[in-house]
């Protein structure tokens, strides 16, 4: 916590969603490599961490929430925060943790452009009549 106080970051709202992100991700959710960056020209704390050893780094940029963000504002945080990827045809992409007061975080992955969604993890989930007219009008 002393470290991330001794970043460039004005904001000590920004500072402690930050923190309480940094103990959500490392103790709640067993992240790995969970380090914390700060990106003074854009004001926020980003961090950097990896769901599973192999994978790679994704960019957890906490927000509280109450901050208001224009489309601007997001477009500029995922120019601004985002890794490069290796292929160039993944498009940039933040998570955005938007942290309530009583330290509910809740996450949104925001990518530059569309994405296509995965397919459901859970087989059981195809064969399922629901799933079925989901998909008939999603693809209508």
């Amino acid at each position: 916590f002393t470290e991330m106080m001794s970043l460039d970051i004005s904001d000590s709202a920004q500072i402690y969603a930050a923190f309480v992100v940094y103990l959500d991700l490392l103790e709640g959710r067993n992240w790995h490599e969970v380090k914390h960056v700060g990106v003074a020209e854009l004001q926020l704390i980003c961090l950097h961490a990896r769901e599973r050893e192999q994978e790679s780094l994704q960019v957890m940029v906490p927000v509280p929430v109450h901050i208001s963000l224009s489309h601007e504002r997001i477009r500029e945080i995922i120019k601004k925060a985002s890794l490069p990827q290796d292929d160039p045809d993944t498009p940039l992409s933040v998570t955005l943790a938007i942290v309530e007061s009583d330290s509910t975080v809740v996450y949104y992955k925001m990518t530059d452009g569309f994405v296509t969604p995965d397919p459901p993890d859970d087989t059981e989930d195809v064969d399922n009549k629901q799933w079925r007219k989901k998909r008939k009008r999603l693809f209508k």
